[in-house]
């Protein structure tokens, strides 16, 4: 047999590339406020956006860009900071907002899942931001002793009009992209005079009274929202958690023809799967 029909049986066994793949993409999460102030306390940040779909179309040859967005700072004497953005090619899901502080209310709260309101004195209590595809809105903070929990990808944070019970973060949502069952996108739970806001998948509890201390931070590549705080000592909200974006396809495809970024790479249950928790990109 010529050298040329073995080539061609040959090539006629190469795995194709993908047409579509499967996404989840999550983003940072909000860090959470703090405030020194009696009855006054901070806010649980919001979830960073979860969005996920399958059979999205790809090209071969086209370098795909992937972006991770990190966790927003939680504050302390002030408001926490926003999550930043994370990205699979067009696909977009919006950093988590920040957690509130008293005193500023009106203040911009909005993100993928909103951030919680601040527990304010004075009658002053902040509203909770807004959430956007792939996220909730946070929860409002009361008059004063309880914080409204951040926004969840699943629910939004628990409002508080009364009592010393900081308000739970909104629920997040799980995802076996990976190959198992992950929990995602929490919002951080609120401060309060008593008890701190609970918070769950990936989220940040929320602090308790006027101790020196910190509130929970939201799980590393989760995107939960940190926990809020208050101190008259000088404490510091809950710092987000980062995002992370994850592909796959069925295992009969190709391998990617390159990646940057150092994904991680496995092959199981019948798929291909690339998980990013920095930047980088992907090409097929």
């Amino acid at each position: 047999m010529s050298n040329t029909i073995l080539g061609i049986i040959a090539s006629s066994g190469a795995q194709a590339a993908p047409p579509t793949v499967e996404y989840l993409v999550v983003a940072g999460a909000g860090g959470a406020g703090e405030n020194p102030n009696a009855n006054q306390g901070g806010g649980g940040g919001g979830a960073g956006a979860f969005r996920t779909a399958s059979d999205f179309a790809v090209a071969s040859g086209i370098a795909l860009t992937v972006t991770v967005g990190g966790g927003g700072a939680g504050g302390q004497n002030s408001a926490g900071t926003a999550g930043s953005n994370s990205v699979f090619s067009t696909i977009t899901s919006t950093g988590g907002g920040r957690g509130g502080r008293a005193g500023t209310k009106g203040s911009d709260l909005n993100g993928g899942s909103g951030g919680g309101g601040g527990a304010g004195s004075f009658n002053a209590p902040q509203t909770g931001g807004s959430g956007t595809t792939g996220g909730n809105n946070g929860g409002d903070g009361a008059n004063q002793d309880a914080s409204g929990g951040g926004g969840g990808a699943g629910a939004a944070g628990q409002s508080k009009s009364s009592g010393t019970t900081g308000g739970n973060g909104g629920a997040g949502l799980s995802s076996s992209i990976s190959g198992s069952s992950i929990d995602f996108a929490g919002g951080g739970g609120g401060w309060g005079q008593n008890v701190g806001g609970s918070a769950s998948h990936g989220g940040g509890a929320g602090g308790a009274g006027f101790i020196v201390g910190n509130g929970a931070s939201g799980t590393t590549n989760r995107g939960g929202g940190g926990g809020g705080y208050s101190s008259s000592g000088g404490g510091i909200g809950g710092n987000g958690g980062s995002g992370i974006v994850i592909i796959r396809y069925a295992d009969s495809f190709a391998d990617a023809t390159s990646t940057t970024g150092s994904p991680s790479f496995t092959t199981t249950g019948g798929y291909k799967i690339y998980q990013w928790t920095g930047s980088g990109s992907i090409t097929f």
